[in-house]
């Protein structure tokens, strides 16, 4: 399945797994895994308990996902494009 195919929801890192698994609290407060995407890893951008993150969800299995965007300091992303 291809990233462009994921479902974006926001969410908060709440517990750092073993292996690289993180535990994110979605807005709508259900608790799903998920792991790095590749541009995270091969860049280096460290993710924290507490950061705010943009999670890949596949529509076939909603329990797992791809942190594939950490957002800057603890504010909610806007949809506004200026």
């Amino acid at each position: 399945m291809a990233k462009d195919d994921l479902v974006s929801i926001d969410g908060k890192v709440s517990d750092l797994s073993g292996g690289g698994a993180y535990k994110i609290v979605l807005d709508n407060g259900q608790v799903i895994s998920a792991r790095l995407c590749g541009k995270m890893k091969k860049f280096k951008i460290r993710v924290v308990v507490g950061d705010r993150v943009t999670v890949g969800v596949s529509p076939y299995d909603p329990t797992h996902g791809l942190i594939t965007n950490r957002h800057k300091g603890n504010e909610r992303p806007s949809n506004n494009p200026s």
